[in-house]
């Protein structure tokens, strides 16, 4: 006998319900195991699936086979000429037999070295049992399973139609028929561009990192297919899926790194199916590309940390091509005017792709909310942030004028992405209506005294504060028709000096120290002192952000 025998595990439980029963899920069943099966032959090919168990002591068993049969004998046909012994074991290989399963009490207490190695030339799986075995019990117990697990695949099967049926006729975006894939398959499930970047990763019982680490290696290494079938070094599960007639991605199911083959079983293909096809439709009520809802997406869970992990940020945006390492970031953000949009948000958008692409800018662009797109650009050490973001800002304001650019700081890693889009916020909140800036963005180093109040313009405690050091002036000027507020700016924005102060109010010296008295009275405070003018000063300057943020 060549090769030493290989004894079966008995497990406690019987094969799972529902999927393909294989050679070593056979082997493993009770009425079997009594025999003490032991593999000898074909041990790498346990996984191959059962389609039927066949009982024959013909000398010509293949000529009744389809293949799939599992094949029992107590080895009273067997010949006992070399040459037919490989003829025999030859012809079950060529009809595709699962295995051939001998009983060493009749006839044999040894298998035939002959047989052992015709069955190991053909990495037939051959399997002796020494002990008897009831062949027909072995038989009712398969069968029962077997057309179990059809029922079983013809109901999951109706579920898994009227489940992306459903989907269907709601409009489900791709995201939920993806979810909805993972959930039915219990396996991590991609949906991946032409360009083999991973638009949407459900990952199931894994983990993000495992499924999408180098994922446009794994994938371009994967061959495309023109239908469901297994392809790649991997054994991924893939499917095309088409728009208008043109193959526009696929969807990719991962087998189990446990998982024995075949990985997958009928109803792993059907779901993938019918995701594919809810897909194409799905892809007819919202036409706006995958990528966009993508990195919406991926923008969104960069702005709001909701990543678990770093590394988890880091191979989701290098799955959807922005670098992840050797990298700075700098996020960027285009507000358009809230009274009315003379463009939509999703041309604006568009445009923006189409300018950072056509630059060979690397940046995930996205709608963050109402009239908001973000930016996050990716730039190489050797490379300057400014004029990407002048690009960006460059082609926002060419077609919508009114939009606010505003640009954060500039991060080292991906996991403080988030601080470089609050300081963009931040800038954003700043901005002055009406005001330009030199550039065609703003950034935090604009931020002054004015654009600080301004951010801060909805804040009770301001406008109290306002209302405490200069509302009796507003107050007197609305009874009496008189212009101490404007007095009393001119007097602040001269440093003190009387002189600059009446000629800036177009006043004579007479007239601005009687006004000053009067102001000074009515505030209950010397304006000689230093403190007092720059209280003053602020909350006049607090008063006109005030006056503007309610236009």
């Amino acid at each position: 006998m060549t090769g030493a025998p290989h004894q079966v595990p008995s497990p406690a439980a019987a094969p799972v319900r529902g999927r393909v029963l294989t050679v070593a899920d056979v082997l493993a069943l009770p009425v079997l195991a009594a025999g003490r099966p032991q593999v000898v032959a074909g041990e790498s090919q346990l996984g191959r699936s059962v389609r039927w168990v066949h009982i024959t002591e013909l000398t010509d068993p293949a000529s009744f086979l389809k293949g799939g049969e599992l094949v029992l004998t107590t080895g009273m046909p067997l010949p006992r000429e070399p040459a037919l012994v490989r003829r025999y074991v030859d012809e079950l290989a060529t009809v595709g037999a699962a295995g051939l399963v001998l009983e060493l009490v009749r006839r044999y207490h040894r298998p035939p070295e002959e047989l052992v190695r015709a069955c190991s030339a053909h990495d037939l799986p051959l399997v002796l049992l020494s002990r008897d075995v009831n062949f027909l019990e072995v038989t009712q117990v398969v069968h029962e399973l077997l057309l179990g697990n059809q029922v079983e695949t013809l109901r999951r099967t109706q579920e898994i139609h009227e489940t992306f049926t459903g989907l269907t006729l709601r409009g489900a975006g791709a995201a939920e028929v993806m979810r909805a894939a993972a959930e039915m398959s219990g396996r991590a499930v991609v949906l991946e561009n032409q360009a083999h970047q991973a638009l949407i990763c459900e990952p199931s019982a894994r983990t993000v990192e495992e499924v999408l680490t180098d994922w446009e290696r794994r994938s371009r290494a994967t061959p495309p297919t023109d239908s469901a079938a297994v392809s790649g070094p991997e054994g991924w599960l893939v499917c095309p899926v088409e728009y208008r007639g043109e193959r526009c991605g696929r969807v990719v199911m991962l087998p189990d790194r446990t998982a024995v083959e075949p990985a997958f079983a009928e109803v792993d293909t059907s779901v993938l199916e019918r995701a594919a096809m809810s897909l194409a439709i799905s892809r007819l009520i919202h036409p706006a590309a995958w990528e966009r809802g993508a990195h919406r997406g991926a923008l969104l869970d960069l702005a709001e940390q909701r990543y678990r992990t770093a590394g988890e940020a880091a191979v989701r945006t290098a799955a959807l091509g922005l670098p992840a390492r050797d990298c700075r970031y700098v996020a960027v953000l285009v507000d358009l005017p809230g009274d009315e949009f003379r463009v939509s948000v999703a041309e604006l958008e568009e445009s923006l792709v189409k300018e950072v692409t056509a630059a060979g800018v690397p940046a995930l662009v996205g709608e963050l909310g109402a009239g908001r797109i973000g930016v996050l650009v990716g730039l190489r050490h050797t490379k300057q942030w400014r004029p990407a973001v002048e690009l960006i800002g460059r082609a926002a304001l060419e077609l919508a004028p009114q939009a606010v650019v505003s640009v954060g700081s500039e991060v080292a890693d991906l996991s403080q992405a988030a601080r470089s889009f609050r300081d963009a916020s931040h800038v954003a909140e700043s901005a002055l209506p009406g005001t330009s800036s030199r550039r065609p963005y703003h950034e935090l180093s604009d931020i002054g005294l004015r654009q600080l109040l301004y951010a801060l313009r909805s804040d009770v405690r301001l406008q109290g504060y306002v209302e405490r050091q200069v509302g009796r002036l507003i107050d007197y000027d609305h009874r009496h028709n008189t212009d101490l507020v404007s007095t009393l700016r001119h007097y602040l924005d001269a440093a003190g000096n009387k002189t600059v102060a009446a000629q800036a109010a177009d006043l004579s010296r007479q007239t601005l120290y009687q006004r000053l008295h009067i102001i000074e009275r009515l505030l209950g405070s010397d304006l000689e002192s230093g403190q007092r003018r720059t209280e003053l000063h602020v909350a006049l300057t607090a008063l006109d952000v005030l006056r503007l943020g309610s236009r």
